[in-house]
């Protein structure tokens, strides 16, 4: 059985709030018409949840893996800190992929990372945006039910609640990202959140923007 092992828990960065209202997360914007192509088989619902999870151009020169939990506070503080230049100077730009593997350092992370899973894959990354800068209120609040206070979030991604329910208890899906989780470990040497894996080289602890970006070429 794998043991999950416990950073120790820092502060989050100050000034982490929730926003409420439809901007929270983004709706399917119309695209441009396409070609016509061949059908492709539907992916089942299990398919979904288990697919990549990645923001950024899919042929981009540079991938970089996040292996992330959604109780560490120090994943939490670089999504704050780093992450939105990340984003504009170099995912929005086209030099970066930038992909999350789930590795939950506790029963609350992992039962986050379920309900994340579950949501359309475009919600994805806002949701788990939205848990990370709202730690103290379903992680570490004491005497909360963290399950409810993930509902309310979930509920904003527009989840419904027997969607939650059954992400919940998809216990396939909770073996499926702890032997995920075994296998990064086994092929990286994971020990910490955050850890990240640049173009097959791994660095582990929270970066700065300047510092991921010198790993960068041509950045």
């Amino acid at each position: 059985m794998l043991t999950f092992r416990r950073t120790v828990l820092t502060a989050a960065a100050a000034g982490m709030a929730l926003a409420h209202g439809p901007g929270l997360f983004p709706l399917a914007r119309a695209e441009e018409p396409k070609p016509a192509e061949p059908p492709k088989p539907e992916m089942s619902q299990a398919d979904l949840a288990r697919a990549e999870r990645f923001i950024g151009k899919p042929d981009a020169k540079t991938t970089v893996t996040e292996f992330f939990s959604l109780t560490c506070s120090h994943c939490a503080s670089f999504a704050a800190a780093a992450m939105p230049k990340i984003k504009s100077d170099l995912i929005e730009t086209g030099k970066v992929r930038w992909v999350f593997h789930d590795y939950p350092l506790d029963q609350i992370a992992l039962v986050a990372a379920m309900v994340a899973r579950h949501l359309p894959v475009n919600r994805y990354e806002p949701f788990i945006d939205a848990l990370l800068s709202t730690q103290d209120r379903w992680a570490f609040a004491r005497g909360v039910n963290y399950t409810e206070e993930i509902w309310k979030t979930a509920a904003l991604a527009g989840m419904s609640r027997p969607t939650f329910d059954k992400a919940v208890a998809d216990t396939a899906l909770k073996e499926w990202i702890v032997k995920q989780q075994q296998a990064d470990t086994d092929k990286w040497q994971v020990s910490a959140t955050p850890s990240f894996v640049v173009n097959d080289a791994k660095y582990s602890g929270e970066m700065n923007f300047e510092a991921l970006r010198k790993l960068i070429p041509d950045a």
